[in-house]
């Protein structure tokens, strides 16, 4: 009987068959695996070489890379990815990093250009990490990196949600050329249009969605909870990475995140928005990651950061982040960079989810083995 129910419970997660009312499994029940700053591509060695002069550190802290997004939902399984955004209305803001002109300069091989399709010389949201030194990307702009989620999601339409985390910048940094261009309410209001022109409405799951009839969104967490997978499979949702000055902004006017497309981390469990919650140190915030998932929130956490785990093969930050039931663990080593060691971050047996071990513990016999 036990292996039957397993077979059942994985058949409808994966393959989107129907299960009974008393095996019903809802969004936060589960647990996947995401990837960190997804778009990102390790700056080429020559780049590296002149970070380098500013700090060993940082340097190895920005060698990583992530396969195409495509790539990495449909052979990693990976269903939850992160796009750093800068605001350029104008255009042409971030197409000519400061590196390169120095590496020029020097005589030097200045990598390939960011802007060699002329994209980033047009108006619109921008991709990248870090701007002047770290711009690689493997989608440079918004709307490219959500044009490959659609068309892989198109193609799959019973897929587990894809949650996309956003995170805006804005901040200048002392001793590189280029200032960023602020996040006023209009530029917010853009990162919801430039959602809306390239997903149509029933293909997002957004806070609305969550709301219902409630008024604010804990009241709908506690009153009806997260609909089930077959509600809102091969759907996106998206999340701000921002807290402070941005998320207080978009949340003007929207207080209970009304009509907005994101959800966002609150100051409180109590706020009208509270949903969800970004917790990056599951050693450090392991209890109160579990609370707030017990509690029916849902929480994305980290299980390495600044490639030290991987160089170290250190997995006690990557034990916690699965065993908090945070329902998104994020990575930058789906697979192993096996120069520095075997590190990765996987479920057993490569599975795109896996019931979460916390909001998900009557599910416990369903796991694979």
């Amino acid at each position: 009987m036990q292996y039957k129910s397993r077979l059942i419970f994985w058949l409808s997660v994966f393959m989107g068959l129907n299960v009974s009312k008393a095996e019903e499994v809802r969004l936060n029940q589960i647990q996947v695996i995401g990837t960190h700053n997804s778009y990102h591509i390790a700056p080429h060695p020559e780049l590296i070489q002149l970070i380098q002069i500013t700090g060993k550190r940082l340097a190895e802290s920005l060698d990583y890379s992530h396969r195409p997004l495509t790539e990495q939902m449909e052979l990693l399984g990976i269903r939850q990815i992160e796009l750093d955004v800068f605001h350029d209305p104008k255009g042409g803001h971030y197409s000519n990093p400061q590196a390169r002109k120095t590496l020029k300069t020097l005589g030097k091989d200045a990598g390939p250009d960011p802007n060699a399709s002329g994209q980033m010389d047009n108006p619109g949201l921008k991709v990248l990490h870090v701007q002047d030194i770290d711009y690689n990307s493997s989608a440079r702009t918004f709307k490219d990196a959500l044009v490959q989620v659609r068309n892989w999601s198109q193609k799959h339409p019973k897929h587990i949600p894809v949650m996309i985390l956003v995170e805006l910048k804005d901040g200048a940094i002392p001793g590189l050329a280029t200032k960023p261009v602020a996040f006023d309410k209009a530029a917010l209001d853009l990162v919801d249009q430039e959602i809306n022109s390239i997903f149509a409405r029933d293909e997002i799951f957004i806070p609305d969605d969550l709301r219902g009839s409630f008024a604010t969104l804990p009241s709908a967490v506690k009153g009806q909870g997260w609909p089930t997978l077959d509600k809102v499979r091969g759907k996106v949702m998206f999340a701000l990475d921002n807290e402070g000055k941005i998320r207080d902004l978009y949340l003007e006017g929207h207080e209970n995140l009304s009509q907005r497309r994101l959800f966002v981390t609150t100051p409180s469990e109590n706020h009208p928005a509270s949903a969800f919650f970004k917790i990056n140190q599951p050693n450090v915030d392991f209890e109160k990651i579990q609370r707030l998932v017990k509690s029916g929130y849902l929480v994305r956490t980290r299980a390495d950061s600044d490639t030290r785990q991987s160089r170290t093969n250190d997995t006690s930050q990557r034990d916690k982040a699965l065993a908090s039931g945070a329902q998104f663990v994020s990575t930058d080593y789906p697979e192993p960079r096996k120069e520095f060691s075997g590190y990765e971050v996987k479920f057993p047996g490569g599975v795109v989810g896996r019931p979460n071990p916390v909001s998900g513990s009557t599910l416990k016999s369903l796991d694979l083995e």
